[in-house]
């Protein structure tokens, strides 16, 4: 068996005003060589477009503990988000979430593909009931938490949850390029 680490891909760079899609992330899964090439394709991108088959051969064929079969479910998920399917992507993360109810990748990742769908509201609830759940990638879910934010204009959570993903991961680029943008003003 091969040691397979779910993907954190990000989707996109630039913010919700420059039509951006959310950031995805992911979990650590044990499985065999379509696991390992799902993972791969969630992890950097899917060039070949041959991460969507591993990743359903992995899942119907392999067979995969509860845990590493959830997982798959999210790395295929995020692969479909990096071809912009996001009802498909959804659709794996509430696989996912049906065999793993307390999967923060789960929720986090359903959140993204939700505000890619316009439907804020939504993302922010699942990215709020992932949070605490421990993604590997939080500032991603604070980055996409707000892009919705921004989106319905509320304008200082976006702002605290851009600079809360800059403090997780400091050298990460489209936070610190949104909170370019701001201007803070004292009362």
């Amino acid at each position: 068996m091969s040691r397979t680490a779910w993907a954190g891909a990000s989707v996109a760079a630039l913010g919700m005003l420059l039509a951006a899609y959310p950031a995805s992330s992911a979990v650590t899964v044990f499985g065999g060589d379509q696991a390992q090439a799902c993972y791969q394709a969630a992890k950097y991108g899917d060039p070949t477009r041959t991460g969507l088959g591993d990743c359903t051969l992995a899942i119907e064929s392999t067979p995969l503990s509860l845990d590493d079969l959830a997982g798959t479910y999210v790395n295929r998920g995020v692969v479909h988000m990096l071809h912009e399917q996001f009802r498909l992507a959804q659709a794996d993360f509430d696989s996912a979430l049906q065999l793993k109810a307390n999967l923060g990748e789960a929720y986090v990742n359903r959140g993204a593909a939700l505000i890619a769908l316009h439907r804020y509201a939504e993302g922010i609830a699942d990215i709020d009931r992932g949070l605490p759940l421990a993604p590997e990638e939080p500032e991603k879910a604070y980055y996409n938490r707000a892009l919705a934010d921004e989106a319905l204009d509320n304008i200082k959570a976006a702002y605290l949850d851009y600079l809360k993903a800059v403090q997780l991961k400091p050298t990460w680029a489209p936070p610190q390029a949104e909170l370019a943008r701001f201007t803070v003003r004292q009362p």
